[in-house]
């Protein structure tokens, strides 16, 4: 889109997302643009350039908005000011050739290209056409990404090895999914008959292009990268941490807040255990127990439906008391991950005319007992009044802000530090009184401070300190990181080793949850504070969640005020 000198900040940002569309069209569907359906973005090198060039030329038609009357609002400015950040830090991880060893278990573009495909209308006959379309454009977008790969080992700018072998693994799984067809392959089948035989060379096509992918990694990419670090260090670390977060950390003081939440939490967890097992050991005795012998719901469908009623009953309680919800913020439901993915829940927004609900996602990781201790508070995280109240909310308010700022402008640490502040609210409000759900609800808090802990420890190898019952004095290494992870948290093997190799593939995001968190509980001390006996706690909740996207930079100020 042409811009004019007449643009102020706000029509700078929207007409970006539409460029940002063209090129990208998984974030075209991801906001529900139907045209998007039937393609898939150049991943190549020259692809990831088109993208720079474009957040270039934003930053300068910002800088000529910046200087309009009106320029100076409110609204502008805080848009701008998002803007600027975003694609600054955006800048930051191209120009670093970050683009060029992308390889990991989520947060990917590799990981997006399946993704995409569970979130494009699938209606009519007219959608599957455009997904056979698209299904056909998957072997020269893993074309490009591998290119780019390529690019990134002439270079000698090499992933973590653990991810890479990781991923190899994904790929398998996608190729084969057991039934002697890929993943691709068993979506398509849900397709109409009429385009039976496109849907069928398309899956079949992009099943191909998985293995193709899949013995490049394992014969050429993982060999190259054998024995390069898995920790990515200070500075790559800190251009990561400013992506993720939206601001420039002080990361050591940031790694000690970790401890001090971890001490904070351990504490409160051995009084919560004492009730659900008397004389436990320590808290993970208690959760171990719960494993066995606590509430649970036993089948895919029927965990599905459970978690679907948590935030069903969840919306009806909190909406009029503390949150004021539009019809169609309401709407979210409740869903299965596809097989393959990584082990940690997600949460996808609405399409932006809301005809995709926000819809949370499982992974079931082959099980069928599911213990309640585990979900609830994960549910209020992922769901209500988690991420989908704030991200439903944005697109809701939208045409008060910009698509920018509802959408692709999100700052990680923002939303993660909302959810995690939604969990504290509702043991705040009493719904988690009970002793399983308080205990479990403790164990997500204490994997927030671990979190903290490793990401950076690990990244930055830094020394454990003399209080810390675990290694006082050693240095940190992924090694002691998932030893550390495992035995501060109720989750099975396969999750901590799932959470580790995401630590290492995507550095820098882990510590938004606590760190956005807390930016989140000072924000409100402090408009509590200004506001004294006057402070309307509902208010402010419809307000904090209609200012869409910021950065930690920025969070606590505005929040404050209002």
């Amino acid at each position: 889109m042409s811009q004019t000198n007449s643009a102020l900040p706000r029509q700078v940002a929207d007409a970006y997302v539409d460029e940002l569309i063209a090129l990208d069209p998984i974030t075209g569907t991801f906001l529900g643009v139907k045209e998007s359906s039937s393609r898939l973005p150049d991943l190549s090198p020259a692809g990831q350039e088109a993208l720079a060039g474009l957040g270039r030329a934003t930053l300068a038609r910002l800088d000529e908005a910046e200087r309009l009357p009106g320029a100076d609002s409110d609204i502008e400015r805080r848009c701008a000011r998002l803007l600027r950040e975003r694609l600054t830090a955006e800048l930051a991880v191209h120009e670093a050739g970050e683009g060029l060893r992308s390889v990991g278990n989520l947060g990917t573009v590799a990981q997006a290209v399946r993704e995409v495909f569970t979130v494009t209308p699938a209606e009519s006959e007219e959608d599957w056409a455009a997904i056979a379309e698209r299904l056909r454009a998957v072997p020269a977008a893993l074309a490009g990404y591998r290119e780019s790969l390529a690019l990134g080992l002439e270079r000698k700018l090499y992933a973590s090895p653990r991810p890479a072998r990781t991923f190899v693994g994904q790929l398998t799984e996608w190729s084969d999914t057991g039934e002697g067809r890929g993943w691709f392959e068993d979506f398509a089948a849900a397709g109409p008959d009429a385009l039976r035989a496109e849907l069928d060379e398309g899956a079949r096509a992009a099943t191909a292009a998985v293995v193709e992918l899949r013995d490049w990694m394992r014969d050429v990419y993982a060999p190259a990268i054998e024995g390069a670090p898995d920790a990515v260090g200070r500075e790559r670390y800190a251009r990561w941490s400013r992506y993720y977060n939206g601001t420039d950390l002080d990361l050591d003081e940031a790694y000690a807040y970790g401890w001090s939440e971890y001490h904070r939490l351990l504490g409160e967890m051995r009084k919560e255990a004492e009730k659900v097992l008397p004389g436990a050991a320590t808290p993970w005795v208690a959760l171990a127990h719960l494993d066995e012998h606590g509430r649970h719901i036993e089948g895919v469908d029927e965990v599905r439906e459970w978690l679907q009623g948590v935030m069903d009953r969840a919306i009806e309680a909190l909406d009029g008391t503390h949150f004021d919800l539009a019809e169609r913020v309401r709407r979210v439901e409740s869903r299965i991950a596809p097989a393959g993915s990584a082990a940690a829940p997600y949460y996808t927004p609405p399409s932006e005319d809301f005809s995709r609900p926000g819809c949370t996602w499982l992974p079931t990781m082959g099980l069928t007992r599911f213990p309640v201790y585990d979900l609830v508070s994960t549910w209020y995280h992922e769901g209500v009044p988690g991420h989908h109240l704030q991200l439903a909310q944005w697109v809701h308010v939208a045409e008060d802000l910009s698509r920018y700022q509802a959408s692709v402008g999100l700052v990680s640490a923002n939303a993660e530090g909302w959810a995690l502040y939604a969990e504290r609210l509702m043991d705040e409000l009493g719904f988690l009184a009970d002793a399983e759900e308080r205990l479990g609800y403790l164990d997500a808090q204490m994997m927030r401070a671990t979190r903290v802990i490793v990401d950076i420890g690990m990244h930055l190898e830094l020394e454990i300190p003399a209080d810390s019952p675990f290694h006082p004095g050693e240095r940190w290494t992924p090694e002691l990181a998932q030893e550390f992870f495992g035995a501060h948290s109720s989750r099975p093997a396969d999750f901590v080793e799932s959470e580790l190799t995401r630590y290492l593939t995507i550095p820098g995001q882990a510590i938004g949850y606590k760190l956005g968190e807390r930016a989140w509980l000072l924000g409100r001390e402090k408009a509590r504070e200004r506001h004294g006996d006057a402070f309307d706690l509902k208010a402010w909740h419809m307000a904090a969640l209609s200012q869409g996207s910021l950065g930690l930079d920025d969070l606590v100020d505005e929040l404050s005020a209002l």
